[in-house]
This record gives structure tokens, C-alpha cells and sequence, in this order.
């Protein structure tokens, strides 16, 4: 399959399905006599993998270590769970860290709209900002 027809399949672009290539992410890719890339079929499938893992937030440099390291190889089972594990944690990790800055800022914005809105700036900067420096983080030793 020549890569605009790949391009066509996968929806990518030709650019971005040579530099997938040029980081080794797809494998090596014969040439034909006349220096066009032919890919294997199995090349699309790879791909659309290559895409939703980074949609789920892997970097390439993670997906390149869960994929096959040869062409042909299998799948390694107990490395993918692992890695798709070890993700489902950061996002975990990333949920909790973000729902504590959330909180923090509720916190902010309530305690500002609380200020008197005709009391002296100064004062009233610095009640919130001891209010602030006075709470407990909305999660501790995450």
C-alpha cells in the first residue's frame, strides 16, 4: 500500500505517518524499485493504535515501548497491562491533583466574593491571603 493510500485510510497525514516511520514507531517499510514506501496492511491498524493511545494520553515515547519490538513479534502481554496500568494510575494521580486545585480555587473565588466589595483593597487582600495561607490543602500528600 503506497502511503497516500494509507493517509486516505487512517485519516493522518503523509507527513505524520513518515515521522511515526522516522521514530520507528511502524517498523521498517520496503521500498519499491521506484523509491515509493510500500506498507504492509497491517500498517493502518498500527496506526490507529499509535492515535487512540495518544488520545488516551500516552506519549510516543510510552507507546513505543508497549509495541512489538519486531515486525512480525506478538504482543507482550504482561509489559502492555503494566503499562496500561502504570496510565490508569497517572490519570488517577492527574484527577486528584486537579480536583484539589479546583477546590482550592472555589475556595478563592468564595472567599473573595465574601471580601465587602467597598472595604479597602489592602485589607481586603490581605484577609484572603491569610484565609488562603491558613487552609488545609484540599488534599494532603497526594
Amino acid at each position: 500500500m503506497k502511503i497516500g493510500e494509507l493517509a486516505r485510510e487512517t485519516g493522518l497525514a503523509p507527513s505524520r505517518i513518515r515521522y511515526y516511520e522516522s521514530l520507528g514507531l511502524i517498523g521498517a517499510v520496503e521500498r519499491r524499485l521506484n523509491g515509493y514506501r510500500s506498507y504492509p496492511r497491517e500498517t493502518a491498524q498500527l496506526l490507529r493504535i499509535i492515535t487512540g493511545t495518544q488520545r488516551a494520553g500516552f506519549s510516543l515515547d510510552e507507546i513505543r515501548s508497549l509495541l512489538p519490538q519486531k515486525s512480525g513479534a506478538g504482543w507482550d502481554r504482561p509489559k502492555l497491562l503494566t503499562g496500561l496500568k502504570q496510565k490508569l494510575a497517572d490519570l488517577a494521580a492527574l484527577q486528584a491533583s486537579l480536583a484539589a486545585t479546583q477546590a482550592d480555587l472555589e475556595f478563592l473565588i468564595a472567599r473573595i466574593e465574601s471580601s465587602p466589595p467597598d472595604g479597602d483593597c489592602f485589607d481586603n487582600a490581605q484577609a484572603v491571603l491569610d484565609d488562603v495561607s491558613q487552609r488545609q490543602p484540599a488534599i494532603s500528600n497526594a
